[in-house]
């Protein structure tokens, strides 16, 4: 049975990825409620050496959270990603978490995606633990992105891989951004003030 439900939860999953709207964008709307967390309550593990990462240490600085995978359609992003951390990093920062929750393409350990990300992509952005995005198991950093009642305005989960979240100098959530979305794309421009 157990194994039945997993398949049906994966042919689901490829399915919505599938017809989601992979350019969605949603942004704060000016009466958001009061968010109850902001990106500075959390830490994380990073994905090399199992070390815990205070997200407080970004104050001042606008974030970028993307849930990535190595073997998607959109993995050709990295490139795109880390070229805008290299240009823009001072201001803003790109954060990283791998999810095997899209069509199983994140299935390798730790040292296999920082291996691929390095040596792919040339990867040096901050990248954390492979983390559920979606479901029952969803990472306290994901239940806060996608949860109105936590971030104050925002219910969107990532509808496939390379979905990004955009977090401004105060750890509060403002935009979202579908996967086709680039960093050069003007809508994603004009959120982080370039």
């Amino acid at each position: 049975m157990d194994l039945l439900k997993t398949v049906f939860i994966m042919i689901t999953s490829l399915i919505t990825g599938i017809f989601a709207d992979k350019s969605e964008i949603a942004k704060k709307p000016a009466e958001a409620a009061v968010a109850k967390q902001s990106l500075y309550d959390f830490k994380v593990k990073s994905l090399v050496g199992n070390q815990t990462v205070d997200l407080s240490k970004y104050k001042g600085k606008k974030v970028v959270i993307l849930n990535v995978a190595s073997k998607c359609g959109y993995t050709k992003q990295y490139a795109d990603w880390e070229k805008f951390n290299k240009e823009h990093g001072d201001k803003v920062v790109v954060l990283g978490f791998p999810s095997n929750n899209f069509g199983g393409q994140e299935p390798g350990t730790s040292e296999e995606i920082a291996t691929f990300c390095s040596a792919t992509y040339g990867v040096t952005f901050p990248m954390f633990e492979k983390v559920e995005v979606k479901g029952e198991n969803k990472a306290p950093i994901y239940k806060w992105l996608t949860s109105k009642d936590l971030n104050g305005w925002n219910d969107k989960e990532p509808s496939w891989n390379f979905c990004k979240y955009v977090i401004n100098e105060k750890g509060e959530l403002t935009e979202f951004f579908a996967s086709k979305i680039l960093p050069t794309d003007p809508e994603f421009l004009k959120a982080v003030g370039m």
